[in-house]
Order: structure tokens, then sequence, then C-alpha cells
């Protein structure tokens, strides 16, 4: 069975810093996975009834890469309301454009 739900998107750009944030009106996640979330091969739906295929990596690279270029990552969730994650960037003006 599909279960359906909604995505948002929203950008902003405030004194040289991009933030994304990817918002969904999901399940949820409580705080003590959230703590988990980021960490390579962590995986929070575990044992043979899992719904989702992974090794539990795309997060933690997402996290790593954000880091290496100066930004952050972060998730706010409501277990029932769905999660907010949130990634900024510094972006730099580029004068020869």
């Amino acid at each position: 069975m599909f279960k359906q739900g909604k995505i948002l998107v929203k950008v902003d750009v405030y004194k040289n810093v991009l933030t994304t944030q990817i918002i969904d009106n999901g399940i949820g996640i409580s705080k003590e996975d959230q703590n988990k979330l980021l960490m390579p091969f962590i995986q929070l739906e575990g044992g043979l009834n899992r719904s989702h295929e992974g090794t539990g990596l795309g997060l933690a690279i997402t996290k790593n890469l954000i880091e290496k270029l100066g930004g952050t990552i972060n998730v706010e969730s409501k277990i029932g309301k769905g999660s907010n994650f949130i990634f900024t960037l510094p972006i730099e003006k580029m004068d020869n454009i």
C-alpha cells in the first residue's frame, strides 16, 4: 500500500548564507532517533519488516559534505507531525561574473 504525503522545499538567502529546508508531513522522528540520524550506517527502522532500502549512509555523507563546505545541517521533528531538515551554506559573492 502506497502512503501519500507532502514535501515542501524552501530556499532563502540572507547575509550571504543559503538556507534550505526540506519539510515533510510524514511519521516524524523521535528525539532519540534524531541523534542517530546523521551517523553513518545507522538505519532507524531495522529488522525484516523494514519498508525502505539503503545502507544508512545518505544523510551521513550529506552532513559531511555540508560541513566541508562550511555549512550546518539540523533536523527538527515530532512524532506524527513530520520532519524539517535544515541546512545552511555560506555563499561568496563572485565579482568576475
